[in-house]
């Protein structure tokens, strides 16, 4: 409520005859970006035009909004106080203006940004933006790593538009749609010396993996945990932080590893496929998004796409 009456006494208290719409929105971007240059660049403003809006904004308010630090420029504390106000106004003109109108996708002008591990990049992401190229031509679509840390901020920012990633990794307060199932499979080259078509206990235990260690450097994993229950152990000796180099690992040797499916079925012609000779967990994968956006008609529609896709 303070942050509300902020905005209210700032728009009360300045000259209000020579400013827009426009100037409200340039505003909101600036706010965002905390640079003049990026700002520019996302309203397709020039510098100059950027620099006269600025101008503008710091007579009409009073305020220098961006000063200078020794890391770039940072907000002052009024320009933190309106940030969240503001953007809940422009949003509820927004959704105004956007309940009247129809909604095609053909028309579409918008640049989307979809937050993503490699593995969602290359079993969700790959498909949903071919399609949405051929039903929206005029969008475009940028993917991001996914970078939990930072999410819950980037969501807020609209720096990130949705993000796919498991559904327990959902900062608290953002909305989610879950989207699919995986499960783990075991992968071994064509002509194994070992294995035959299929994996027995002992057999899995005794040959070399590969692991996957997001964060990097770990040799160990939910299938050791899972391992740990029967007083077994397996050997473990190389590790990388993406499952998409490991089927080109194990197709060019005697190592074995368990990786999702959707990522193995796109190298049955180069390695074996295998159950896993114990159950070992799967997990599932959802689309995260900012509440601000729930209603939004072309978010909507894009949300609805990648979980028909999915």
């Amino acid at each position: 409520m303070l942050k509300s009456n902020i905005l209210c006494v700032a728009i009360e208290n300045m000259d209000t005859k020579n400013f827009d719409l426009g100037l409200l929105v340039t505003l909101e971007t600036l706010l965002k970006e905390r640079n003049a240059t990026r700002a520019a660049r996302r309203l397709n403003l020039s510098q100059p035009a950027m620099s006269a809006r600025l101008a503008r904004l710091r007579e009409a308010l009073g305020d220098p909004l961006l000063i200078p630090s020794q890391r770039g420029m940072i907000l002052t504390q009024r320009a933190l106080d309106m940030m969240q106000p503001l953007q809940e106004a422009l949003d509820g003109v927004r959704r105004v203006v956007e309940q009247g109108a129809p909604f095609n996708p053909e028309t579409l002008r918008a640049t989307v940004v979809i937050a993503a591990s490699d593995y969602v990049q290359y079993a969700l992401l790959a498909r949903y933006s071919v399609t949405l190229r051929a039903e929206a031509p005029m969008i475009r679509i940028a993917w991001r790593a996914l970078d939990l840390m930072a999410l819950t901020t980037q969501l807020e920012r609209g720096e990130v538009d949705l993000a796919l990633a498991m559904p327990e990794s959902a900062p608290v307060g953002m909305r989610q749609r879950r989207l699919c199932d995986e499960e783990y499979v075991v992968v071994a080259r064509q002509g194994h010396p070992s294995i035959r078509g299929s994996l027995d206990l002992d057999l899995f235990c005794a040959l070399d993996h590969v692991v996957v260690s997001p964060k990097g450097g770990g040799f160990a994993g939910p299938t050791d945990t899972a391992l740990e229950a029967f007083g077994r152990r397996r050997n473990v000796v190389l590790s990388t932080p993406g499952f998409l180099i490991v089927p080109e690992i194990v197709s060019r040797s005697d190592m074995i590893a368990l990786i999702p499916r959707r990522i193995a079925d796109g190298w049955s012609e180069r390695v074996q496929l295998l159950e896993p000779p114990l159950h070992i967990p799967g997990f599932a994968i959802a689309s995260i998004w900012h509440e601000r956006t729930t209603n939004h008609p072309a978010q909507i529609w894009l949300r609805d796409r990648l979980a028909a896709l999915a």
